[in-house]
C-alpha cells in the first residue's frame, strides 16, 4: 500500500502544499480552522512524515547517537532505557551501539555516528575514560553528554555521586560498631573505584580509624572476584566483621564466599553492596545496598542534551544525581543513620521495605 504524501493532505485538505507543512510541522500563524482542516485530512489519510524530507528542511535528523560499553550489564542498560524513553517522548529517533570490551573501537564509532549526521552524542562508556582522541571528537562535534568522566574535559557530564556512594555504607557498617572492615573494589583503573576508594579511607579516619591495605581486594565488578576477593580478605585477615563490595555483584560473591566458609551473615561479617540491583532485595540475607538512580541518570543526560542542542548553555553542564542507603538484614541493623563521631554531611536515608534481620550490635 502507498504511503499518502503531504501534497495527498494538502490536496485532501484544500490548501497550498506550503501551508500544510508548516502546519503539520506546528507553525503558528494559521486560523484555527485551517489547522483542523490539514490535521484532520492527515488524520484520515493517515500521514506518515517524511524523516529524511524534514531533515532536508530543517538539518536535523531528529536522531541521537548512544554508545555504550556492555549491554549485558544490568547498570548501563537501565542507563539506555532512561535515555531511550526521554528521547522517545521528545520526538527523537536513538541508534544505539556497543563498544568492544576495552573500547578500542569508540573513536571508529563515534564517526559512524558523526557520518549519519546525528544531532548530539550520549557515551556511556567508563572504558573510554583515559581516551584523549575521543575526548577530542566530542569536543569538536555535535553536542554530546558523558555518563562518566571524560580526558580532557570540556564535556557535559551527568553522573551519580561515587564518593557518598562510598561514605554512606562504610559510615554505616562503623556506626554498628565494625572496625575490621574489608572492602572489595572494582577495577583499579576506573576513577569510580578511586572514588569509593577514598570514601573509605575518609570514612575510617572520621572514626579515628586508620587505613590498612590488607583489607583491600579488587574484584573487577563481577560475582566471581567478589568471591575471589573475599576469599583471599578472610585467609588474610580472619577477623573482619564486615566487608563493603562496590557495587551489588561482587556483593553476591562476598555473600557466597561467607556461605563456603560457614561464616553467618551479618552474625559473623555484615555486607554492603553497591547499585541496589533488583536480586539485591533477594540475596540470603536481603543485602543493605546503596541506590543508585540509573534509570534517572540516562533520562537526565538526555534532557541535558536537548538543552545544549537548543544552544540553551554555552559551557559544559556537569549534574550529579544524589544516592541514598537502603538498609536490609545483611547488616543486622536497620533504620539506623550512620555517621561519624563528630559532625560530618548529613546524608538523606532510605529505609527497605524487606523483612527485619537480627537486631545485634558489634562491638568487635
Amino acid at each position: 500500500m502507498a504511503h499518502s504524501s503531504l501534497k495527498d493532505v494538502a490536496a485532501k485538505a484544500g490548501v497550498s502544499f506550503q501551508t500544510a507543512s508548516k502546519v503539520l510541522n506546528g507553525k503558528a500563524g494559521f486560523a484555527s480552522t485551517t489547522r483542523e482542516r490539514v490535521l484532520a485530512a492527515a488524520e484520515a489519510l493517515e500521514y506518515v512524515p517524511n524523516a529524511l524530507a524534514r531533515s532536508l528542511i530543517t538539518r536535523s535528523t531528529y536522531t541521537i547517537g548512544v554508545i555504550a560499553t556492555d549491554f549485558s550489564d544490568t547498570t548501563l542498560a537501565q542507563h539506555i532505557v532512561g535515555v531511550e524513553r526521554e528521547a522517545r517522548r521528545r520526538g527523537l529517533c536513538v541508534i544505539i551501539g556497543s563498544l568492544d570490551r576495552a573500547g578500542s573501537d569508540a573513536e571508529a564509532y563515534l564517526k559512524v555516528l558523526l557520518e549519519r549526521r546525528v544531532d548530539g552524542v550520549i557515551i556511556d562508556a567508563p572504558v573510554t575514560e583515559g581516551n584523549e582522541r575521543v575526548g577530542k571528537i566530542l569536543r569538536d562535534s555535535v553536542p554530546a553528554v558523558s555518563l562518566h568522566e571524560i580526558a580532557g574535559g570540556g564535556v557535559s557530564v551527568v553522573t551519580v555521586d561515587d564518593k557518598l556512594s562510598g561514605l554512606l555504607p562504610v559510615r554505616h557498617l562503623l556506626s554498628l560498631g565494625h572496625k575490621r572492615i574489608g572492602m572489595v573494589t572494582g577495577a583499579r583503573r576506573r576513577r569510580v573505584t578511586a572514588a569509593r576508594t577514598e570514601a573509605y579511607g575518609q570514612a575510617l579516619g572520621e572514626f579515628g580509624i586508620t587505613i590498612d591495605p590488607s583489607l583491600i581486594e579488587e574484584g573487577h565488578w563481577e560475582v566471581e572476584g567478589g568471591y575471589r576477593g573475599a576469599q583471599r580478605l578472610l585467609d588474610r585477615v580472619p577477623d573482619l566483621t564486615a566487608i563493603y563490595a562496590q557495587n551489588d555483584m561482587m556483593a553476591v560473591g562476598v555473600l557466597g564466599a561467607l556461605h563456603d566458609r560457614g561464616l553467618g551473615v551479618p552474625e559473623d561479617c555484615a555486607v554492603v553492596g553497591c547499585d541496589n540491583l533488583p536480586m539485591a532485595s533477594r540475596t540470603i540475607p536481603p543485602l543493605t545496598t546503596v541506590d543508585i538512580p540509573f534509570y534517572e541518570n540516562g533520562e537526565l543526560a538526555m534532557q541535558v542534551l536537548m538543552e545544549l542542542m537548543a544552544g540553551e548553555a554555552p559551557e559544559p553542564i556537569r549534574r550529579v544525581l544524589p544516592v541514598h542507603m537502603i538498609y536490609r538484614s545483611s547488616t543486622g541493623e536497620k533504620g539506623r543513620i550512620p555517621g561519624p563521631t563528630r559532625p560530618g554531611p548529613a546524608a538523606r536515608m532510605t529505609r527497605s521495605q524487606s523483612s527485619p534481620g537480627p537486631n545485634r550490635r558489634h562491638t568487635r
